[in-house]
């Protein structure tokens, strides 16, 4: 790895850590660049994965004052989160490495779109009555669980998906709360997902150590600042790299 390398990948967990917390969908920006730099796509999700988990949990941390009363939520949802985790980092290194390369063009794609259409989604969320709503609700555990196969699996936009579930599903007037419970959710799917993929995969630990520490200052940067911040740039931030990975991965 060359110093303009390393250089790249530390801002890249930097931008992904910010990104995560304030949005979710860090992933596109650590992924692709890892891709770049010559890592085949199962080997940069591995990767990835391990090197986002600190940002994960430095952003679960800057959210603390939010988390206040979820004790129960964090409790319930936090234990399919981390089943649906292990599911889907077991199915990445069961399946072929061909079925990870044919898919993931389709997921990131997938990614992108929520990206895109998650100001709508907020807007929804900010209107709708939510007093029928509440966290027994066997529609929202069993999407929580799906979110987090698809979380161990791949990840990006992981957070996007999190916060639509948990805004539908729960009677928490405060989109603040629900990003709040969405980053301890991630956190524990990244971790879980992290644990398998250290004792099961190829890992390329110099540059999921450079994530790694740019995710935690981006974690605490999203928790602080990131509020602050701009939305619409970090959205196209997002997108426009997102594209940037899918041309890379089917060309």
């Amino acid at each position: 790895m060359s110093a303009l390398e390393a250089v790249a990948i530390l801002f890249a967990g930097v931008g992904a850590g910010t990104i995560n917390t304030v949005v979710g969908s860090g992933s596109l920006i650590t992924f692709p660049v890892l891709v770049a730099f010559g890592y085949s796509p199962l080997v940069a999700n591995v990767t990835n994965t391990v090197g986002i988990f600190p940002g994960s949990l430095s952003g679960a941390i800057g959210y603390r004052r939010e988390l206040k009363g979820q004790r129960l939520r964090m409790l319930t949802f936090g234990a399919i989160s981390v089943l649906g985790g292990i599911t889907g980092a077991v199915l990445l290194l069961a399946l072929p490495e061909s079925v990870f390369d044919a898919v993931v063009p389709v997921i990131v794609g997938g990614a992108v779109i929520l990206v895109l259409i998650q100001p709508a989604l907020n807007r929804r969320l900010e209107e709708r009555d939510r007093t029928s709503k509440d966290s027994r609700s066997p529609w929202t555990r069993a999407a929580v669980y799906g979110s987090g196969i698809y979380g161990g699996y791949f990840g990006a936009a992981q957070g996007v998906l999190l916060i639509g579930i948990l805004g539908t599903g729960l009677d928490e007037p405060s989109l603040q709360r629900v990003n709040a419970l969405k980053n301890v959710l991630a956190m524990l799917v990244n971790f879980v997902s992290a644990i398998v993929f250290v004792f099961a995969a190829t890992v390329a630990w110099d540059a999921a150590g450079l994530i790694a520490l740019g995710a935690v200052i981006g974690g605490q940067i999203g928790a602080g600042v990131g509020r602050r911040l701009p939305q619409p740039v970090l959205r196209s931030v997002v997108v426009a790299v997102g594209i940037v990975a899918i041309v890379v991965l089917i060309t």
